[in-house]
């Protein structure tokens, strides 16, 4: 029996409302079995297609405030109704159910769950994206992209740890 496709979506913007601010990057994390792959989605690539081509094999999909951020973001700017199209579990209604609360991070450092990124969160994601587009720095978008792999590798490790199927 094949093993479940498993897809971990966490998104970068420049901003918190859906209907002002544009998605900027879009990170899935792919694991079956013991293979993992990380998917980022932005400028040309951030498109519904590649959003649809990228989560095609998945079984689930999975997010930390996806259900309230993550997934009515991407339908209102993208177009795609993940939603509907995939069972979805918001990892944080399990975090809470555990005594688990803040956001992705904090419930990192709860679950001894370490980053290469730290100090890196959403505002200065914003800032990564601005200082790419307006600069052409090049770093800048390495860093952010890194801090939102971060992001959906990680949530593959919070669901184990949280023993969620």
């Amino acid at each position: 029996m094949k093993s479940p496709c498993r897809a971990y979506i966490d998104i970068e913007t420049t901003g918190l409302d859906r209907y002002r601010h544009e998605v900027t990057v879009v990170g899935i994390c792919l694991e079956q079995g013991r293979s993992r792959r990380v998917v980022q989605l932005y400028e040309e690539t951030l498109t519904r297609k590649g959003i649809l081509d990228a989560v095609s094999q998945a079984d689930i999909l999975y997010s930390y405030n996806g259900a309230r951020f993550d997934l009515p973001f991407i339908k209102t700017s993208i177009g795609v109704d993940l939603a509907r199209r995939f069972d979805h579990c918001d990892l944080m209604h399990h975090c809470w159910r555990k005594d688990l609360w803040g956001g992705q991070k904090a419930v990192e450092c709860q679950l001894s769950i370490t980053r290469k990124t730290k100090g890196v969160d959403g505002y200065m994601a914003v800032q990564l994206w601005r200082d790419y587009k307006d600069n052409g720095n090049r770093r800048a978008l390495s860093k952010l992209l890194k801090y939102n792999a971060e992001d959906v590798t990680n949530l593959a490790l919070i669901r184990r740890k949280l023993g969620v199927r």
